[in-house]
């Protein structure tokens, strides 16, 4: 993984350090401000571990400015001062993206399965019909009727279980995730599966990931 590179990322101390705090922290504020727009509705989920939750998240998107304090702010700009947390954030979302689209080709795989296994079934129906006796048809119809009630049966049952599969999965990776943040000093960051707490965590990661935005830009601009 390539490491992360701008002009939030200068090795620094003392005076020094304090003043790229200061530049951290008056970033932060300023996008902050932004947050209603760049966490409205798909932004947020996209930019933050654990986007499976964020539909089953309230959209009560205007008090996390409140919850959003100084301290909390200045915390989280600590935490980036060295450039690691952005490091961290950018591996969490690579790991996320495999993670999604591996349960998403599952899935498709399942639905294709069922789509094969339907079209078999029609197609071995319709060749017995072919070759039923006119006297028998009636029982024919009704026993395939069974069957095929059957069939749907185990179909709804494979989806369901799949689901179920993915959310669970979804949400180990959420905690990992979590997890891995707390570990790393990020402000706000710990595993819980309290909706609110998890609304907060997301535009935690908007206001980090627009933050590294900027800086990659800035560094662009300075070449």
């Amino acid at each position: 993984m390539e490491r992360y590179a701008g002009p939030f990322e200068e090795p620094v101390d003392g005076a020094r350090q304090q003043e790229r705090h200061y530049q951290l922290l008056s970033a932060l504020q300023s996008l902050v401000k932004e947050l209603p727009r760049c966490a409205a509705a798909g932004q947020a989920a996209e930019a933050a571990p654990g986007p499976a939750r964020a539909h089953r998240v309230p959209s009560i998107r205007s008090s996390f400015q409140q919850r959003l304090s100084y301290t909390t702010l200045s915390d989280l700009a600590l935490a980036l001062l060295d450039g690691t947390v952005f490091e961290i954030v950018q591996g969490l979302l690579e790991i996320q993206h495999l993670t999604e689209k591996s349960l998403y080709n599952q899935r498709l795989r399942l639905q294709n399965e069922h789509r094969v296994l339907r079209q078999a079934l029609r197609q071995k129906q319709q060749e017995a019909q072919q070759a039923c006796q006119p006297h028998n048809l009636l029982m024919l119809q009704a026993a395939q009727q069974r069957e095929q009630e059957a069939v749907e049966h185990r179909i709804r049952e494979e989806q369901r279980a799949m689901d179920q599969k993915i959310v669970l999965e979804l949400d180990r990776k959420v905690a990992d995730q979590q997890s891995t943040l707390e570990k790393a000093g990020v402000a706000g960051f710990y595993v819980t599966t309290n909706p609110q707490e998890l609304m907060l965590q997301m535009n935690l990661l908007e206001l980090i990931r627009k933050l590294q935005q900027r800086g990659c830009q800035a560094g662009k601009a300075a070449l």
